[in-house]
């Protein structure tokens, strides 16, 4: 279980998907999911405009480019999954008889 959690933590850091240790201790979830939909948004436009500087040849660094689109795209997939695993959890939820 120790391995699976330093698993999950080493992906919440590595997706640079920030909570702030004050936003979790008011308990302000819906603040916190904002800003965390703003952030990927964020790195979604910006690889967006990198793929669209490949396209026309205005890349100046490709490298960074390149760094830019998989942000992007990691991050995507693990709002993806978090998004997955809330609904399953809230189908769990619902299906418990009281």
């Amino acid at each position: 279980m120790a391995s699976t959690i330093d698993t999950l933590s080493s992906l919440t850091n590595k997706s640079n998907i920030t909570v702030n240790k004050a936003d979790s201790s008011n308990g302000d979830f819906s603040k916190i999911l904002q800003d965390s939909i703003e952030e990927i948004n964020d790195s979604q436009v910006k690889g967006d405009k990198a793929m669209a500087d490949i396209a026309t040849g205005e890349v100046k660094d490709l490298h960074q480019a390149a760094l830019s689109i998989n942000k992007a795209e990691m991050s995507m997939k693990m709002m993806l999954e978090i998004r997955n695993k809330a609904l399953s959890a809230y189908k769990e939820i619902a299906r418990t008889q009281i």
